[in-house]
């Protein structure tokens, strides 16, 4: 027997069981990793380079800078459960999600282009350009990637195969988010003040199309299940989504997990120029945090075929947490210590971006199998809902811990810092993650094995 959204029984029996699964084309897989080019370009520049750009560029106190970062990220906390409803209700020929990869796309990646093309001075009309800039990013965003983390559980039914799938997706979003914040400050530094952050927007905005375009068309072919729409109103949806008590506790460590590398990334050009002595050094910690994915993710993936993804999930958060600890005692010692440590991080944090993103479609789909109704936008848009948020406060976090340490902003990213501004930079990329990542393990040893959700 079906339910209905609130949970009754609607007296339609349930689909049947699907056949054995079958293993998903390589090109469907290269192709749903594509997206990843413009979910981790987006996903990372404005959390490295944004805040820097108003406190340094534009001269925007970090308290104000924090929140204008924050803010239009906080809509799309908002926005995206509504951008899941309305591609799961989408009865497009396309299909109900590919559309809006290519439209929502390519919108982001205009509006990225314009987000650092405004005006420099007066400071009031640039910071409200940069707000409404990002707030139109934010809104394409959520268009672009609701349906896209949605497809997954749609693409195939086998526990193993989405963990193939998230290996291609991971290994692509590591190389997306090595490429661009690895040669976004290069191409800031060698443009110069003047045109240094116009060039990011060109650049990265490139990116997004590029991502965008590989995705939709990368995945014409790819199988996506046909089960009936969920039925009732977003927030009858909202509560059904709510009642999963795996799907909460996987949103609450993912989210604690994204707060936590989102305030290690806004903090990375901070402690490159002002720890560290050297704004080159951003690009080495970024390609440390980033690059160790491209190595370990199909190792990681070995590792959730063999003691499931549950436990390789608690172990890339360990080493993310210690690394992030670790990194305290190493930036003291000097760029190739800090290098070091910061490379554990990014072998944790390759884990742990893999194994959620593997078993947020296993909870979708067991509840799609349970029911006979899709409602995976809706999981979608709630658990992105939550990674926005995640990323969004990183920023503002650490921008609050600049605040308390007296950060000088200034026109001047030579400026000098007091003592306490550069003890507020260090704790804000080293122990605040550390914290973070420790209360997300006390709430995943409350996550059932995962085959169990599985089934």
């Amino acid at each position: 027997m079906t339910s209905d959204a609130a949970g009754r029984p609607t007296g339609r029996r349930a689909p049947t069981a699907p056949g054995p699964a079958r293993a998903l084309p390589a090109s469907a897989r290269r192709g749903y990793g594509l997206g990843s080019v413009a979910t981790g370009s987006f996903g990372t520049v404005p959390g490295l380079l944004l805040l820097p750009y108003l406190t340094d560029r534009l001269g925007v106190a970090a308290g104000v800078a924090g929140l204008v970062v924050f803010l239009p990220k906080a809509w799309d906390v908002l926005l995206n459960p509504v951008a899941g409803r309305i591609s799961d209700r989408s009865t497009h020929p396309g299909g109900r999600r590919r559309p809006f990869l290519l439209r929502a796309g390519l919108l982001l990646a205009v509006l990225f282009v314009l987000l650092f093309s405004g005006p420099t001075a007066p400071t009031g009309i640039a910071t409200a350009w940069v707000v409404v800039a990002f707030l139109g990013c934010a809104t394409a965003y959520a268009f672009f990637q609701v349906p896209y983390v949605a497809m997954p559980a749609e693409m195939t039914d086998d526990y193993d195969e989405r963990t193939r799938l998230m290996t291609w997706r991971v290994a692509v979003l590591a190389l997306a988010i090595l490429v661009s914040g690895g040669l976004a400050p290069v191409v800031r530094d060698a443009l110069g003040p003047t045109w240094g952050y116009r060039g990011v927007g060109l650049f990265v905005g490139a990116l997004i199309a590029v991502g965008t375009l590989g995705a939709w068309w990368g995945t014409r072919t790819a199988p996506t299940s046909r089960a009936a729409t969920a039925g009732g109103s977003l927030g009858d949806q909202l509560r059904v989504v709510a009642s999963s008590r795996e799907f909460r506790t996987l949103l609450g460590v993912f989210v604690l997990q994204a707060l936590a590398t989102g305030s290690m990334l806004a903090g990375v050009d901070y402690v490159a120029r002002v720890l560290l002595g050297s704004p080159a050094a951003s690009t080495v910690l970024f390609v440390c945090f980033v690059g160790p994915a491209l190595l370990v993710t199909p190792l990681w993936q070995r590792v959730g075929r063999a003691r499931g993804k549950r436990s390789g999930y608690l172990w890339g958060s360990l080493l993310l947490g210690l690394g992030a600890l670790a990194t305290l005692a190493a930036v003291p010692l000097g760029l190739a210590a800090t290098a070091v440590t910061v490379a554990v991080v990014g072998v944790g944090y390759a884990a742990c971006q893999m194994f959620p993103l593997a078993m947020l479609p296993d909870v979708a789909a067991a509840d799609t199998a349970r029911t006979g109704e899709d409602r995976a936008g809706t999981y979608t848009g709630v658990w992105t809902a939550g990674e926005t948020l995640g990323l969004a406060l990183g920023p503002f976090l650490y921008a609050g811990a600049l605040t308390l340490g007296g950060y000088v902003s200034s026109t001047d990213a030579a400026a000098a810092q007091p003592a306490s501004a550069r003890t507020a930079i260090a704790l804000g990329f080293t122990v605040v993650p550390a914290v973070l990542v420790a209360l997300s393990l006390v709430l995943l040893r409350h996550y059932r094995p995962d085959r169990e959700v599985a089934r």
